[in-house]
């Protein structure tokens, strides 16, 4: 969307760096949730639970992938590009993750480094921050909630075995919680029309947009009216299928 055509050198830094970053913001992750990450069903096979890689490895490990990931994003891309990136890593390592078992505030915490990749590329492309990339950011920014609540949804239970606070509502899988999942999803119908209100997409991408939107609301309804299990997996796999769709629009 940003660039007339493409430099495949940036690109392929762009496409790597970006890479590197979430893996080093991953990696790091698990080396300061070691211990509970033994807790949760979800967790407890990953490396250093396990035994195969000590903290010490993954520490490491995770310090080279960021450092590398920084650096192509710097270099190759532009300082715009690379600050968003250190940013994004500061933002979920030192502040997310720790704040997980605090408040469920550390969702709205984690959206922001979350919604960083859009803005990130079309600032790379630019050199420049602009109304584009921001409404990029917005629009993955929202998605985020009705996303991750649909997953914190599922996972509660092993959620709570390691004192991780993500669901909205104090009650965990209750109406509350519902009702903030579906006010997400409305609201993510108006702001992925933003793209066309302001020249930035086509007829054909708001039509995507409108009925992927309400799709996407509709099993979020579902899950309002139930507060089931399958229907919060019905949401978590609508938002998987949802995000790819309606940005590959805005790119046609």
């Amino acid at each position: 969307m940003a660039a007339s055509s493409v430099i495949w050198p940036e690109m392929i830094a762009l496409i790597f760096g970006g890479f590197l970053v979430t893996a080093s913001s991953n990696g790091f992750n698990q080396v300061i949730e070691r211990e509970l990450d033994k807790l949760m069903d979800r967790t407890k096979n990953r490396p250093i639970p396990v035994g195969s890689m000590n903290s010490r490895e993954g520490l490491i490990v995770a310090s080279v992938m960021g450092i590398i990931g920084l650096y192509l994003l710097f270099i190759f891309t532009n300082t715009l590009a690379g600050i968003l990136g250190a940013f994004a890593l500061f933002l979920y390592v030192v502040i997310y993750t720790p704040l997980k078992r605090v408040t469920p505030f550390a969702v709205l915490v984690g959206a922001f480094p979350g919604a960083i990749p859009p803005m990130l590329g079309y600032i790379a492309a630019t050199g420049s921050f602009g109304l584009a990339p921001g409404i990029l950011f917005a629009v993955q920014f929202i998605w985020q909630f009705p996303h991750f609540w649909a997953i914190a949804w599922k996972a509660h239970d092993d959620y709570q075995k390691a004192g991780f606070h993500l669901l909205p509502s104090p009650g965990g899988r209750d109406f509350s919680s519902a009702v903030q999942i579906a006010t997400y999803s409305l609201f993510l119908i108006p702001v992925s029309c933003l793209p066309y209100i302001f020249g930035l997409s086509g007829v054909i991408s708001l039509i995507v947009c409108l009925i992927a939107g309400l799709i996407f609301f509709y099993y979020s309804l579902r899950l309002l009216k139930t507060l089931d299990l399958k229907d919060a997996t019905r949401l978590m796999f609508a938002s998987f299928i949802y995000l790819p769709i309606v940005q590959i629009s805005f790119l046609f």
